[in-house]
């Protein structure tokens, strides 16, 4: 399998995403720059999915489940109704600095989620996610080409 195919497909998995693809196309001596590329890209694609399926899936659950009715609607009652000023306010800027963070759990698939929960708009979750992916995907490329003094641990 092509080397940029493996970080493709390994910036998708939840939690590795690029911080794991990254590194790991570096050691099989792909340039930073296709690296950037492809860790980007792998990570970019299941945020449409993520983020298209999460409403219909949530209804789903909320018609067929009494359980999740009640959890999914005092969740959004909470997160939508309570918080929304504070969400049209500071919602973007907060969710583009917290994918970008790379730190593990704090990537696009979160990044998602956490879009999702507070009633984020599709595109603009996209948008935000992309922002914060490519911030994210900065840092750690150029710490590990050592342009970038970042310590991970």
């Amino acid at each position: 399998m092509p080397a940029y195919l493996i970080v493709f497909l390994l910036a998708m998995v939840p939690v590795i995403e690029l911080r794991g693809a990254i590194p790991l196309g570096f050691a099989l001596g792909l340039p930073p720059e296709t690296t950037f590329i492809w860790a980007f890209l792998g990570n970019l694609l299941p945020c449409f999915f993520i983020l298209w399926f999460l409403d219909p899936v949530s209804k789903f659950l909320m018609k067929h489940s009494k359980f999740f009715n009640k959890f999914l609607t005092k969740l959004f009652e909470q997160t939508r109704t309570k918080h929304h000023s504070a969400i049209d306010k500071w919602g973007a800027p907060f969710l583009i600095t917290f994918v970008a963070i790379p730190l593990p759990g704090t990537g696009a698939w979160t990044g998602c989620l956490i879009a999702f929960i507070f009633g984020m708009n599709f595109w603009k979750a996209l948008f935000c996610n992309a922002m914060g992916i490519v911030i994210a995907d900065l840092l750690v490329t150029l710490s590990l080409a050592g342009i970038l003094a970042i310590k991970f641990v």
